[in-house]
């Protein structure tokens, strides 16, 4: 009545691929692995200096380089 045997590992997978079948785990699979590199990458770029993180921050604020103040374009009401 102890640990699960090799053999009822093997019977899970089958019911487990029977149920959800190979594209829905290979989608989750897929997506499990974004994640992880996202979160990572995520990790990394917090232990960047401030300099290098200027670069990549200015571009994601426009090209006037405010974040808080919106561009002319954005509001002209339509």
């Amino acid at each position: 009545m102890g640990a699960f045997s090799l053999w009822h590992w093997i019977i899970v997978l089958v019911v487990v691929l029977l149920i959800f079948g190979t594209k829905r785990l290979r989608g989750a699979g897929r997506d499990l692995g974004e994640a992880v590199k996202g979160f990572k990458k995520g990790i990394s770029d917090d232990d960047k200096p401030a300099g290098e993180l200027d670069d990549q921050s200015a571009s994601r604020r426009g090209d006037d380089g405010v974040a808080g103040k919106s561009r002319q374009d954005d509001s002209v009401s339509r």
